[in-house]
């Protein structure tokens, strides 16, 4: 689905003009940025949960040359399905 497709979607469910749906679209990675730098987690009833999650420093090798390298530590971001949406694709509960 594209951002048009997904614009024109949201106006005809919700009723608001395709400028309102589009500025709504455009500002949801800015909203859950945002709530991943204050919280390290965002919660979004019904589709899922994002969270900030860091990354043990490890060692790793390049393939190319075989060569030993140091991986240092970082933040990742991993999202998490809520149950019924994760059931709408024939994924199991845990």
């Amino acid at each position: 689905m594209t951002k048009k497709e997904m614009v024109n979607f949201l106006a005809e469910n919700t009723g608001c003009s395709k400028q309102v749906a589009d500025k709504i679209i455009s500002i949801l990675p800015e909203l859950i940025t945002e709530s991943l730098n204050a919280d390290g987690k965002c919660s979004l009833p019904g589709l899922g949960t994002f969270a900030v999650k860091t990354r043990k420093a490890r060692t790793g090798r390049n393939p190319k040359t075989g060569e030993v390298i140091e991986i240092p530590e970082k933040k990742a971001v991993s999202f998490k399905p809520a149950p019924s949406f994760a059931k709408a694709f024939g994924e199991d509960e845990e």
